[in-house]
């Protein structure tokens, strides 16, 4: 193991911080945040916090919490099972055409993405009329999501059929990219879409609710919990499995529709997903760590166990790695999600020019205009440095350089 790289960070009355975040900025409202989270009686050991930690809304985004005896559903979040998926095919760069505009046209066309409010219209971003392959992948989905719905009907009603294979919105984006060998991958990032949203704001509501019946007091209202032996604490635990299950197919069904609508453009035959990485960066499960069962919510960070495979993207315009996990124990065997933001979205799009966006996006088949300002480079930590602070954490493996993104 080469040389520890983080900091320790003593929370009064709670477990310690340990932040691998050297030569990275931290805001001080993350530190407040994640010291909150510290001072909750189930966290195990430490908080661990990621190289591309800010703040979130709900709990702190790249951090790593483990906790015995209770699961708090505002630290995973509403997009639950948001992840990546990336897949190298036998293309290479000189196998593309000069120009890229034809092959981002045909993806934004087969995969439903972002939202449009139109009365009377459908949203661009679901199916209007899932194709078969869509239907017949919720099926191996449906028969789980009935004995929810039956314990909790306000699920019923949600965007989750018309939503499997959709992009979504924000950060989520598909991209093309080349590797150090100029060999072309396909990459995603998307999670639970509207079903896992409702699932998550459901419960978070619920925990609330409940520390109110049972009059307990939390230094932040966000941090409300399910204790383990409740019925909450089981059908949650039973909803996110399921979340996290429809995220990780949603990738797979989009991955296979991204790749129909590349050999529609590419005439020379090609095999794809020559080497594929699917992972969350928002879940929960249950993992043994230091010799003791608990649970591990990663909110904005991937697990990096020994050998295990991750996927850690950049901004736009910026490169992607595809890592292998080292197993520090201390980070609980995770690391980052991605570079992190350092401007809010709002701060973005009031700070930086639509020039300044086209400029650092040069290179890049990519949206040139002001609706995507809020996802601009400068929005985000610098990726370099956040891979820096993290090298005990896990190894690079690929770097990927954008040559086509498709933004929700």
């Amino acid at each position: 193991m080469t040389e520890t790289l983080y900091d320790f960070q003593h929370v009064e009355g709670g477990v310690p911080i340990k932040m691998w975040t050297r030569g990275v900025p931290v805001e001080d409202g993350a530190r407040a945040q994640l010291a909150r989270a510290a001072q909750m009686p189930f966290v195990f050991k430490h908080v661990a916090a990621m190289p591309d930690v800010h703040v979130g809304i709900g709990a702190t985004v790249g951090s790593v919490i483990p906790t015995k005896g209770a699961v708090i559903p505002a630290a995973v979040g509403v997009d639950i099972g948001c992840g990546m998926m990336a897949a190298r095919t036998s293309l290479v760069a000189s196998d593309l055409p000069d120009h890229l505009e034809g092959i981002r046209s045909a993806i934004e066309q087969a995969v439903p993405h972002g939202r449009s409010m139109n009365r009377n219209k459908r949203d661009t971003g679901s199916w209007g009329d899932p194709p078969p392959a869509i239907v017949e992948a919720w099926a191996t989905l449906a028969q789980r999501f009935d004995r929810l719905t039956d314990k909790h009907p306000q699920l019923k009603n949600t965007n989750n059929l018309v939503h499997l294979g959709t992009l979504g919105t924000g950060n989520h984006f598909i991209e093309l990219c080349l590797d150090e060998e100029q060999r072309v991958w396909v990459m995603l990032h998307s999670g639970s879409r509207g079903v896992g949203n409702a699932i998550g704001t459901f419960f978070i509501e619920l925990a609330k609710q409940d520390m109110r019946k049972w009059h307990i007091n939390l230094p932040d209202e966000d941090l409300a919990y399910f204790p383990e032996g409740t019925d909450h604490f089981d059908d949650y635990v039973e909803a996110v499995g399921w979340a996290q299950d429809f995220a990780a197919l949603n990738r797979r069904m989009m991955m296979t529709n991204v790749i129909r609508a590349l050999r529609g453009q590419i005439a020379k035959p090609f095999d794809a997903e020559l080497e594929a990485v699917n992972c969350h960066h928002n879940y929960v499960q249950r993992e043994n760590h230091f010799g003791e069962n608990v649970l591990v919510t990663r909110k904005g960070a991937v697990r990096a166990a020994k050998g295990v495979m991750g996927i850690i993207p950049g901004s736009m315009g910026a490169k992607s790695f595809i890592v292998r996990g080292l197993g520090n124990p201390e980070s609980f065997d995770s690391c980052s999600h991605g570079a992190g933001r350092i401007m809010s979205r709002t701060a973005a799009k009031k700070l930086v020019t639509l020039d300044e966006h086209i400029r650092d996006t040069a290179g890049v088949e990519c949206r040139k205009d002001e609706g995507v300002i809020d996802e601009t480079p400068k929005a985000y930590k610098p990726i370099e440095a956040v891979m820096a602070a993290q090298a005990d954490l896990v190894e690079i493996v690929h770097t990927l350089k954008q040559v086509v993104c498709v933004k929700g």
